[in-house]
Parts: C-alpha cells; structure tokens; sequence
C-alpha cells in the first residue's frame, strides 16, 4: 500500500482555480448529487463543505428546485471562480460562497439539516477535526453525505487511474490529480475517523474505482429509529 504523501490544504492559485474549474467534472458531480438526494428531502439550508468552484451545489440546483446551499472554502481564488460561475447562471439568492476554515465552523451546533462534502478530506493533513464540526454542526437526524479520493495500493495504480480519467487533461491537471491520489485516505483509515467521530464506520463503503463515500444520519436518528421499530 501506498503511504499517504500530503498535499498543500489550500490550493489557492488562479491556474489551479482555472485548471481544476476545467476540468470535466460532470458525470462525477451528477452522481454525487443524485446519491446525496437519495438521502435528503427537507428544505433547510444544506452545507456544502469545500465547496471549491461551487459545482456541487450549481448541480444541486439543477436537480433540485428549490434547494439552498451554503458553501464554504478556504481557497479565495477558487471561491471567486465559484461566485462567477454562482452569478453567471442566475443561482445567486440560492448559493452563498464564504471563505471559512472546515476544522472551526462558526456555527451554533446542529444548525443545519444536511452536510455534504466532495474532495475536501484528501485536502487535510489531519482530518479527524473536520469531520467532527461536520457531526457538530449537523442536526438530530440530519443527513451527512461525504465523498472523496480512495488512496490507491501502488504507483501504478495511480497512473492506471490518472489516465483513464484525466488521461485528455494537460499536465497540470494531471498532476493535480495523482497528488490528490496519494493525498487520499484509504477504507479502514476513514472508518477509524468516522468511528472517532461517534459515527458507524460501516457507514462509509467504496463506492467506484477511486472513491470512497460516508452516507449516512446521524446516530441519534439511527436510535429513534429502531426504538421505534422494536417498540
């Protein structure tokens, strides 16, 4: 197995903002958000944590109609692309974009009714803190929806995947994603941070080639639930 090589936290260059908003997202983002809307039904603000360029949530208001998404990011050129993209198709009054650090949300705890996050975690040397303002903040039964990189086993794990999907990028593309990949965390070191953060780590499944995912509520509901059933 591959050990992880961390990566900078904050990619907050306009050519990484431009090149990582070029980059062919689409079928990634539609899936994330299609499987996020297997979970969420409600109608209170979602998080979107490390919103980046704000494509999650552009596609969240594309498959939703009447969703509202606050997005958070440290990174202000990326930010600022996202507030670009925001503005040019009119989503301005259902998308905030705000440069907030993850790992000390400014929130009261439970204030909002569904969390989701893409591609922040490989980002973060040390996780654990991030996770644990995401549960922090989440409500009793919110729905918590995190997606990210799954570290490969090998070098040539990682240049097998590095072509087949970023294959037609230019260099600065691909290398932004082979660090992504080796930044990434691996199952069993996600589950030990879910499973830190009070959560079931059997939450947390792979879910493609190159992704992992934690999809779940929180555990408060889990026990309603079944008191519910049992009773």
């Amino acid at each position: 197995m591959l050990q992880r090589v961390l990566e900078p936290e904050v990619m907050d260059s306009a050519e990484e903002a431009r090149d990582y908003d070029a980059m062919d997202h689409g079928n990634v983002n539609r899936l994330f958000v299609s499987d996020f809307l297997t979970l969420w039904h409600g109608t209170r603000t979602v998080l979107d944590v490390g919103t980046g360029t704000g494509q999650i949530p552009i596609e969240l208001c594309r498959q939703h109609p009447t969703a509202e998404v606050q997005g958070i990011d440290l990174a202000e050129h990326m930010l600022a692309v996202g507030r670009a993209n925001v503005q040019r198709l009119g989503l301005g009054k259902r998308i905030r974009l705000e440069k907030m650090d993850a790992k000390a949300l400014p929130y009261s705890d439970g204030s909002f009714g569904a969390i989701m996050s893409n591609s922040i975690v490989h980002h973060i040397p040390e996780p654990f803190r991030v996770l644990a303002e995401m549960a922090r903040v989440l409500e009793p039964g919110g729905v918590i929806f995190v997606r990210d990189l799954l570290r490969p086993e090998s070098d040539r794990d990682v240049d097998r995947i590095v072509q087949l999907y970023a294959g037609d990028a230019n260099a600065h593309q691909r290398k932004m994603f082979d660090d992504s990949l080796r930044a990434a965390l691996t199952l069993d070191e996600i589950r030990s941070l879910v499973t830190r953060v009070g959560f079931d780590p059997h939450a947390v499944k792979q879910t493609s080639d190159r992704h992992w995912t934690w999809s779940t509520r929180s555990p408060v509901a889990a026990l309603v639930e079944q008191a519910a059933t049992e009773g």
